[in-house]
């Protein structure tokens, strides 16, 4: 685990997205037990396995009417996302449908998820940097002006 650099004006460096939230397998015992006879359901859900746990943000982008939007948008209207502890539920589509293009959809959805909220905690930290370094020159120009104050008394005349 990476630690906050502090190096240039007192900014950190995120750590909270090291990597982009990715999904690693398919859990395969989620899956229907009737799938590949008669009584095969045409969809269902299939639970995949996340790269690593996701963040908070991640997990409220994940379940957002934008997801939502984005996989209308490509295609896949009747599908949904839920993030259930470290494994994403994948509702409403099938194996045949996830490896015909869904599933590099959904690992590029939620790479782009990460870089959105990666690009904005940089852009907070460094409005975050810029108000701490304007608190520091106004205290500082304070600090100044407050030394410039001598306290001597006038010089007595006969």
């Amino acid at each position: 685990m990476s630690t906050p650099n502090h190096a240039t004006h007192g900014a950190p460096t995120p750590t909270a997205y090291p990597n982009p939230l990715g999904l690693t397998s398919v859990l395969p015992g989620s899956l229907p037990p009737s799938l590949g006879t008669l009584n095969a359901p045409e969809t269902y859900q299939v639970d995949a396995v996340f790269s690593r746990r996701p963040e908070p943000q991640e997990v409220s982008a994940i379940h957002s009417p934008d997801s939502l939007t984005a996989l209308s948008a490509a295609g896949y209207p009747e599908v949904t996302l839920r993030v259930s502890d470290r494994r994403l539920e994948i509702k409403n589509t099938n194996l045949d449908q996830l490896q015909d293009g869904l599933a590099t959809f959904i690992a590029d959805h939620l790479a782009a998820i990460t870089a959105s909220l990666q690009k904005e905690r940089l852009a907070q930290q460094s409005r975050l940097a810029a108000a701490a370094e304007a608190e520091g020159s106004r205290a500082e120009a304070i600090g100044a002006k407050a030394a410039r104050i001598a306290f001597i008394r006038t010089p007595a005349t006969p």
